[in-house]
Parts: C-alpha cells; sequence; structure tokens
C-alpha cells in the first residue's frame, strides 16, 4: 500500500515553515490531541499540490484547521475544491474551525475518534 503521494519539491521548503509557524489552534490540537494519539500524524504534510495540516498514513486520515481566512467565498471554493482533490486520492479529509479547537478540543478529539473508528471497520 503506498503511503507517500507525490508533491512539488518547493512545497517541503514551505511545509517546513509552516511546522515552525503554527497557529494557536494548530499548536493546540497538535500538542494536546494528535502527538500522543496511537496513531503516527505527520504535521504540515505536502501532498499532491497542497500542504495538509495533519496527516495520518495509516488512517489515510486528514484534518484540516481553518480561520477567519477561509471564510471568502473564493477560499471557501478553494477548499472545497482542494478536499475533493484529496479525497480523489482516497483521503479522508476533516475540517475544523479554529473556535471549535480553542474552546472545545474535547469534542473535536469525539469527532476524530468516532471517525478513526468507522475508518478501522
Amino acid at each position: 500500500m503506498r503511503r507517500n503521494f507525490l508533491y512539488s519539491p518547493k512545497l517541503k521548503i514551505r511545509a517546513k515553515r509552516l511546522r515552525n509557524e503554527m497557529t494557536i489552534a494548530e499548536k493546540k490540537i497538535w500538542h494536546e490531541y494528535l502527538a500522543n494519539n496511537k496513531y503516527r500524524w505527520l504535521r504540515q504534510r505536502p501532498i499532491n499540490n497542497y500542504i495538509v495540516d495533519f496527516y495520518c498514513p495509516e488512517l489515510k486520515l486528514v484534518i484540516e484547521v481553518d480561520g477567519e481566512t477561509h471564510l471568502r467565498e473564493k477560499d471557501l471554493a478553494y477548499d472545497l475544491k482542494r478536499t475533493k482533490d484529496l479525497e480523489k486520492l482516497g483521503l479522508k479529509v476533516l475540517r475544523f474551525w479554529n473556535d471549535d479547537i480553542l474552546s472545545g478540543l474535547h469534542v473535536v478529539g469525539e469527532i476524530i475518534d468516532k471517525e478513526i473508528g468507522k475508518l478501522k471497520r
């Protein structure tokens, strides 16, 4: 089973920068949930022409953390296309708003756990 996806080498440099400049919500979900999860998660992972916030190769699960910049109509359309492109690669994409993570990480964790349960069946 192939776990790695092709991507532009240019994205590798940008991904490294993004790992070092995570948002507050990204840091919270990483440090309080994903980093100690029983599955291995990768931060700011290049996949195709995108850099996803978090990716679990074993589950083929992507988690995206969205803030205010994702509210504009053109950005919503881009996110929808991005999600569809990733799903064509056989990935499941979960999207969460910054506020949901910052004010209710336990609920976000429950949603992720539920999806993991579905994927493991």
